[in-house]
């Protein structure tokens, strides 16, 4: 007697992966303060402005001819906080320290940085 084993062994395997990335970058941009003072309010230097030396034509309206202007120490808004002002009725220059907080400017034309 003869005895016969067989044997079948099927293997099968599949495999998927499947992998998303998505990234995404965020820059932030601090704006660069700017060069000139455009108008009315109080510009914190080296964030709003720059220091340096400005200047003004004087008065933006000739109903009310003052153009008020302060150099600040704080911007807490305390009479103390005056370094240096000026109520001018024509041109006038004003220079800006680095150790200075902020410029306050009232009823003036634009301020153009002069150096």
């Amino acid at each position: 007697m003869t005895a016969t084993e067989t044997a079948t062994a099927t293997a099968t395997a599949t495999a998927t992966a499947t992998a998303t990335t998505t990234a995404t970058a965020t820059e932030t941009v601090t704006p660069e303060p700017e060069r000139d003072i455009p108008g009315d309010g109080v510009f914190v230097v080296g964030v709003d402005i720059e220091p340096g030396t400005y200047r003004t034509s004087g008065p933006a309206d000739s109903a009310l001819p003052n153009c008020y202007w302060a150099r600040l120490s704080s911007t807490t808004g305390e009479f103390d906080d005056i370094i240096a002002n000026g109520n001018v009725q024509g041109p006038t220059t004003v220079t800006i320290a680095p150790s200075d907080a902020a410029f306050q400017t009232d009823g003036c034309e634009a301020w153009t940085e002069t150096g």
